[in-house]
């Protein structure tokens, strides 16, 4: 079995460019696209109110390079919940119309310094998350949430995810604006967001357990997705919240017709809804209140859980990590469903799996293990999972058929 062994294991999750083993991996795997994040701060560490740091656009023009000298086109997001500190100090970050200048100026310094050879852009990595789990629970940074929703010093969770998610439409429409207007003509490429994507299954077939998975998905995916695309929330949204959710100027409503070039899916797993409005829910549980819809979400019934990623435990062998059959199953499932829905007309022009490696998961930390390929946190040997070799062939048969 092959052991890629790291040469400098105090980089935890760095490329080594002069051994490039990493990206090696992916052109092992036979991939051609590779999807990363642009962290803000490392490119623009005090925002427009300071220096870029021509070090880290250093950083990743070495890496769109060693891509495409394997053949390995970058996939490119510029935000995925990070922001500059001093954005955060000044004026409140999300929770200001003022980052949307803020956004706009480092959009731009990406497209001008990695847009000769990136392809495809995405704004925003899961901006509805950010909005939940920053806001609303608090479980994510800034940490901001108020009563039952969560343990904060600070924050108004009925408030405050709709002021930040509305700030966030207004960037991705100020970014596709710049992009439009000064880059895409030249520079060729594609532009558009990226959502995570829970499919929301009725609790009952009850015709109100039916209208509650309907109305969490407006609450959780359109809440996005119907500015960008319609230029006006969702109306399950503005019967329930009124006045209560931010307006779009005119102004507003000109940049959101810009629009995208796509929209990325990233899909976990799904949930039950059940409805809370005419059925009596316990308060605090996630999904029941105003603000969220007054849908009950839950990932178990009868005694079920739906699934998620391998977790790390003291018991588990490395042996129990390689032989990953159930993520196997899982893609294969998955692949062969999204094959369906393409012939069935759907527009889907490629699927990235998530991850190549494990890695440091948020909150989970090194707890929930997603890779392709096994990493030894503390040698940080990189080890190929059944599924890595798995979908290798599985790119190998369909070369060509699903690509960008």
């Amino acid at each position: 079995m092959e052991v890629i062994k790291r040469t400098n294991p105090n980089h935890l999750g760095c490329f080594d460019y002069e051994k490039q083993d990493d990206i090696d991996l992916m052109e092992n795997l036979g991939v051609n696209s590779y999807r990363f994040s642009i962290s803000w701060a490392r490119i623009l560490p005090k925002g427009r109110f300071g220096n870029m740091n021509m070090a880290g656009i250093d950083h990743y023009s070495k890496l769109i390079d060693s891509l495409l000298q394997k053949g390995i086109q970058p996939f490119v997001t510029l935000n995925h919940y990070d922001v500059p500190q001093e954005l955060v100090e000044r004026y409140g970050a999300w929770l200001s119309p003022k980052i949307r200048k803020d956004f706009e100026h480092y959009a731009n310094v990406c497209f001008k310094f990695f847009g000769n050879r990136v392809k495809y852009w995405v704004t925003f990595n899961e901006p509805n998350v950010m909005a939940i789990r920053g806001y609303r629970s608090g479980i994510y940074p800034p940490s901001r949430c108020s009563g039952s929703f969560g343990n904060c010093s600070k924050g108004n969770s009925e408030k405050e995810p709709f002021i930040a998610a509305h700030n966030m439409i207004l960037c991705h429409a100020a970014a596709v604006n710049t992009y439009r207007t000064i880059y895409q003509k030249e520079q060729g490429g594609v532009i558009g967001i990226v959502m995570n994507a829970v499919w929301y299954e009725p609790y009952s077939n009850s015709t109100d357990d039916k209208l509650a998975a309907e109305r969490a998905q407006s609450f959780y995916l359109n809440w996005f997705l119907d500015p960008i695309i319609h230029g006006k929330y969702p109306e399950e949204m503005h019967r329930l919240l009124g006045s209560q959710l931010p307006v779009f100027s005119k102004r507003d409503l000109q940049d959101l017709s810009n629009g995208l070039d796509f929209i990325g899916i990233n899909h976990y797993t799904s949930f039950y809804s059940k409805d809370c409005i005419y059925s009596n829910c316990k308060s605090g549980a996630p999904g029941v209140s105003k603000s969220e819809g007054y849908t009950l979400r839950t990932a178990v019934r009868d005694g079920a859980l739906i699934g998620l990623g391998m977790i790390d435990d003291l018991n588990s062998s490395p042996i129990d990590f390689l032989n990953d059959v159930e993520r196997v199953e899982y893609m294969s499932c998955y692949l062969d469903s999204l094959a369906m829905a393409i012939r069935k007309g759907a527009d889907v022009r490629g699927y990235f799996a998530w991850s190549l490696l494990d890695n440091f998961e948020w909150l989970s930390g090194f707890t929930i293990r997603f890779g392709l390929y096994h990493v030894h946190f503390a040698t940080l040997e990189r080890t190929p999972k059944l599924s890595a070799a798995w979908y290798k062939e599985f790119i190998a048969n369909t070369r060509g058929i699903h690509t960008f």
